[in-house]
């Protein structure tokens, strides 16, 4: 690989195909790169190979010129593929009003399976999981009122869920921000802060978690479910840690499976193995209209940006963070409790509950034993250096559950 394939690599690593070859012919011509035969040829026919171009100051000029060519293409490329992918990712959540709409065999599998172990942190659900970490982010805050901002809010309504919680808690001195790139769902959030008495606390803010800088310092910053449509985790991550007050905190729910919400190959055998256990109709993907007999590993990431760097996202916040709460879970089960599938479910049946019994068993014990890695976590971030002590379910630390790629 030559110096300019080099640079341009990291610049085009996102790009379609249909742009990546005009690209890799501009930078690779500009750098006077090898000839080589395509395809390869015998040895009796090869072409040779000529001498590499003198370091002249012309042939400088000449490379300095390929190169801001090729950088300024790519550059203009990946603009408006990330234009493009804002778009749909708008245009997919416009009409969304309730995106927590789950099927009720997801109901079944939380409350049979999740709640008991969130309820070791002590906390029924995602929602108190936010509101104790920003009530104690609130006690820790050194002005008041507490300034919380919550990134990829969408509709903001667990945002006033949590405020809701935490008002019922008698904890009212706060204000939470939510950003977000889609005006329609921020227009929702408004109303909904108004019609549940939270206009002081709740206030939506239109912009991208990819370019976002803060503009003050905050006791806490809160992300549910908008990580895994973070092109560019490293800035953000870095934004966050920088605006956080000395003992702020970092609070999440998220996917931190493979790129697109795709199996790593251990799991889609196992997803594989019960798949054929599943009556035809249950087969069909009701999301994308489409038989699917075999499983598909889909990925999701192929138009907006859902789950588009969610392996990144664990191995980035251990890097950067410390972990005062961490708990995650599930894997194999996913795709059988979803909206494409989990609709076929029946929870008040003994045969379906009985499967997904059984597939949960299965993923438990490959995450227990670390053959699996799991899907989902859950924690509260704190700046470093963090002194006290890190809660975590069994012994799933964050790094056990790190899965390195192939």
């Amino acid at each position: 690989m030559n110096w300019l394939d080099q640079r341009f690599t990291p610049l085009a690593r996102h790009l379609p195909e249909s742009l990546k070859a005009p690209l890799r012919r501009l930078v690779r011509g500009g750098a006077a790169a090898p000839v080589r035969a395509t395809p390869p040829v015998s040895r009796l026919h090869a072409r040779p190979v000529p001498d590499p171009p003198s370091t002249t100051t012309a042939g400088n000029e000449a490379l300095s010129a390929a190169t801001g060519a090729a950088t300024a293409a790519a550059d203009e490329a990946q603009s408006a593929e990330y234009a493009e992918r804002v778009r749909r990712e708008r245009e997919i959540f416009a009409d969304q009003i309730d995106i927590n709409i789950l099927p009720k065999i997801f109901h079944y599998w939380s409350h049979t399976y999740l709640r008991p172990k969130l309820e070791e942190f002590g906390c029924a659900n995602p929602d108190e999981f936010f509101a104790d970490a920003l009530q104690a982010a609130v006690q820790d805050a050194q002005a008041r009122p507490a300034r919380f901002v919550s990134m990829g809010a969408g509709n903001c309504d667990t945002e006033v869920r949590v405020a809701q919680i935490l008002a019922a808690r008698g904890v009212r001195d706060f204000v939470l921000e939510c950003v977000d790139i889609n005006p329609l769902m921020l227009e929702r959030g408004v109303a909904l802060a108004r019609e549940t008495g939270l206009s002081e606390q709740i206030v939506p803010l239109l912009g991208d978690f990819n370019a976002w800088q803060a503009p003050r310092r905050y006791d806490a910053v809160m992300a549910n479910q908008s990580l895994h449509h973070v092109l560019k985790l490293e800035h953000l991550f870095a934004a966050i840690e920088d605006c956080l007050q000395p003992q702020g905190r970092f609070v999440i729910s998220d996917m931190i499976g493979r790129n697109g919400h795709q199996r790593w190959p251990e799991a889609l055998a196992i997803v594989r193995e019960f798949w054929a256990e599943l009556p035809r109709h249950y087969r069909y993907h009701r999301q994308l209209d489409q038989q699917w007999d075999e499983f598909v590993d889909f990925d999701c990431s192929g138009e907006g940006f859902e789950g588009i760097r969610a392996q990144d996202i664990l191995p980035l916040l251990i890097e950067r963070f410390d972990f005062e709460r961490f708990f995650a879970f599930a894997n194999v089960i996913d795709p059988f409790i979803d909206r494409g599938f989990g609709g076929h479910f029946d929870a008040d049946s003994p045969r379906d509950r009985d499967l997904v019994d059984r597939i949960h068993a299965r993923d438990e014990a490959g995450l227990l034993a670390g053959t699996l890695k799991p899907t989902h976590a859950m924690a509260v971030l704190r700046r470093r250096p963090y002194a006290g002590p890190t809660q975590i379910w069994r012994h799933l630390t964050p790094q056990h559950c790190l899965r390195v790629p192939d």
